[in-house]
Order: structure tokens, then C-alpha cells, then sequence
């Protein structure tokens, strides 16, 4: 009899944890719209298709990181840019407290010097530094008529410091250029919103994944230097260097990152994590959606997955993807 109801004890203790599916798991909800958007559908999968009680917390590079690592929460970062973090990171991985997920934005964080598509279409030579310099005087300057006009970043933002070293390293004040100060990310994004729907020329700073690249299509400018690592980071994001030379910027690692304890717990969801990623394009689509929209993460993700099944279907199996399908 006592060996009968131990065996009860323990079939309804497994049905239990069926039910329960994976248990608790918190995902960091970060302070800006494409890893809220990621982090709401990391959420909505998790408990739709794996079962988990799932929830976010507020999060931000460095707390999270930190906590991460020293806390063990929360479980999942769905959208890290590791640049400013790498090393601590790193050591994470050494130290089995973390690990590398799959690349949340598959082209990695970009930057670089853009001309709308409709003007490399009419002239394909402006894909590349030469060719923007041929057509210098297409690049009309909004106040002084002499000279041609490149956006740079606005004062005070990083970026500026890279696109001023830039600017003399392809030795653009020469071909007739100036840099042009925009005095805030409004009046950066501004200038070329206005240049796109006017189809006017515009040459300019600018990074993606970003909403006004999902309304307007932009072709970043080849160097034709390639990436010097060494370059950049030892001149050309520091301030008055001396001799600056050419070079592409480096795309910025984008990951998710995981506890090594909720991974060891978790294989399948682990393997989900690895999958989940989004190209630069996708996510710049969804970006201009949820601007026009005024749609928060949640709202974004729900538009998301109602209508971009092909996108994360991919990253399920059948089985589960047709238990988040139904949850719709």
C-alpha cells in the first residue's frame, strides 16, 4: 500500500511540474523601443509556447549586466549592445554566470554615412565615397550656397567625435563639404525626412536599426577601406587625434544574453534564444510602425507576431509554434 501511494505521490508530483512548464522567468524589459519590442515577444513566447510564468523587469546595459552577474537576475537580456560591456561580459562566460544567446539584431548595431536609395538608383557611383564627392554640388548646404553640405552627429553625442575625424580623413572640407552641426537627434532625423520626401539630395551620419530607416530607404557609402578595428578605436572615436585615416565603422555586437543557470535549466527555450534574431530591416520596419502607431512593446509585439509569422516560426519548433499561433 505504501509503495502504491508513493508511486501516486510522484506521477502527480511530474503532472504538476508538466503543468507548470518551465517555472519563473524574468526578462529584462530595456529603456529603449526595439529591445521592448524584443523583450515582449520573448515574454508572449515563453508563456504561450513553453509555459512558463514569465515577467519583465525595468532594465538598462550596465545595471542589468551587472546584476546578471553578480545576482543571477534577470534570466534573460533579450537585446545587449556589448560594446560598452564586453569585458565584464566576457569574464561572465569565464566564470559560467552567463552566456552569449544568438545575435538579437543579425547585422549587429550599424553606423555609417548614408545617401537615400533613389539618388545611388539615378547614380550609381554614390554608393561610394568617390561618387558622392563627384556629385558634391548636388548636396545643397541650407544656409551658405558656396559649399556642400554632410550631417554630422549633434554636439555633445559621441558619434561626433567619429564623423569629425572621418570628415578630414576622406578629406571631404577639400571636395567643398561642410559639416553640418544638426543640434539634436530631432534635427538630424528632420533633415533627412525632409530630403526623402522632397527626393532631394542628402549625405549624412545616421545608425540603424532605427524607425525613419523603416520608412525610407538608405544605402550606407563605401570607403573602400574596409574596417580597421585598430584605427577606430585608437583614433577615430578619439577626440583631436592627430592623424585620422579611413575606415568603415565596425558593426556593434547585438546578443542576447542568458544565466548560465536558466540555460542549464532550459535547453529548448536555450535553443529558441539562440534562434531569435532580427535583420536591421525587420526590426527598422517594426520601428516606424510603432512610432506611427504610438504602439508600445507590447502592442509591437502583438502586430508582430499576428503578422509576421514567417519571421518567428523559424525559430520553433511546429509544435510550439502552433500553441503561440493559437494564442493569438
Amino acid at each position: 500500500m505504501k509503495i502504491r501511494l508513493l508511486a501516486l505521490l510522484l506521477v502527480a508530483s511530474h503532472s504538476v511540474q508538466a503543468d507548470e512548464g518551465c517555472g519563473e522567468v524574468t526578462i529584462a524589459d530595456m529603456n529603449w523601443t526595439s529591445a521592448s519590442l524584443m523583450a515582449n515577444v520573448d515574454l508572449f513566447i515563453l508563456e504561450q509556447g513553453f509555459g512558463c510564468k514569465a515577467s519583465l523587469v525595468p532594465g538598462d546595459t550596465t545595471p542589468t549586466s551587472t546584476s546578471m552577474l553578480e545576482k543571477g537576475e534577470p534570466d534573460i537580456a533579450p537585446e545587449m549592445w556589448t560594446n560598452a560591456t564586453k569585458k565584464l561580459l566576457d569574464q561572465g562566460v569565464v566564470d559560467k554566470k552567463i552566456r552569449y544567446g544568438g545575435a538579437s539584431l543579425s547585422d549587429g548595431g550599424e553606423e555609417g554615412l548614408w545617401v537615400p536609395k533613389y539618388l545611388v538608383d539615378q547614380y550609381p557611383e554614390m554608393a561610394t565615397i568617390e561618387g558622392v564627392i563627384k556629385h558634391a554640388d548636388l548636396f545643397k548646404h541650407p544656409e551658405n550656397p558656396d559649399v556642400s553640405a554632410i550631417y554630422g552627429c549633434p554636439a555633445g553625442w559621441n558619434c561626433q567625435i567619429s564623423v569629425t575625424n572621418l570628415f578630414r580623413a576622406l578629406k571631404l572640407e577639400e571636395a567643398g563639404f561642410d559639416l553640418i552641426d544638426p543640434g539634436s537627434s530631432a534635427g538630424l532625423s528632420g533633415a533627412l525626412a525632409k530630403a526623402n520626401i522632397r527626393k532631394e539630395a542628402w549625405f549624412g551620419y545616421y545608425w540603424a536599426p532605427t524607425a525613419i530607416f523603416g520608412r525610407y530607404e538608405m544605402v550606407k557609402v563605401d570607403f573602400g577601406s574596409g574596417i580597421d578595428i585598430e584605427e577606430f578605436l585608437t583614433c577615430t572615436t578619439i577626440d583631436d587625434c592627430e592623424s585620422p585615416k579611413v575606415t568603415m565603422y565596425p558593426p556593434s555586437t547585438v546578443a542576447t544574453i542568458i544565466t548560465e543557470t536558466f540555460a542549464s535549466r532550459e535547453p529548448q527555450i536555450t535553443d529558441y534564444l539562440n534562434k531569435r534574431s532580427f535583420t536591421n530591416k525587420e526590426m527598422s520596419v517594426l520601428l516606424a510602425w510603432m512610432e506611427e502607431n504610438q504602439a508600445d512593446g507590447e502592442g509591437a509585439m502583438e502586430y508582430f507576431i499576428s503578422e509576421y509569422p514567417e519571421i518567428w516560426r523559424k525559430w520553433l519548433t511546429p509544435e510550439v509554434a502552433d500553441k503561440v499561433a493559437s494564442a493569438l
